[in-house]
């Protein structure tokens, strides 16, 4: 009998403005075996250009270093970024930093799964 995958949708962000450099709530993903970063862009002001999400990794919750993937915010109102990470640790969470006179309204989510 094949066994069901287990799988979760996070909602990490919601609503929330960044300006500058930002960082969203971490997760606890250790179970996960794959995960996928969703952004959706509420409202973008100004030009935000090829700003990028970076993915981090910690084994801890507190101390964090880049993973390597890293994919572009949304550049209009109402759409959908993502990027896919995989051989994660424990913790995970999307860092960057927007440019000058920009800003983004957004909704994250975290969907993982066993």
């Amino acid at each position: 009998m094949p066994l069901l995958r287990e799988s979760v949708t996070l909602p990490i962000e919601r609503n929330i403005l960044w300006t500058g450099p930002f960082a969203t709530e971490p997760a606890e993903a250790a179970w996960a075996a794959e995960a996928i970063f969703f952004i959706r862009a509420l409202k973008v002001e100004g030009k935000p250009g090829s700003t990028l999400a970076q993915v981090q990794i910690s084994p801890d919750g507190m101390h964090w270093c880049d993973e390597g993937t890293t994919f572009p915010l949304p550049a209009v109102d109402d759409t959908v970024t993502f990027g896919r990470v995989s051989h994660f640790g424990g913790w995970l969470r999307l860092v960057g930093e927007m440019p000058p006179g920009a800003a983004l309204t957004v909704i994250v989510y975290l969907v993982l799964k066993g």
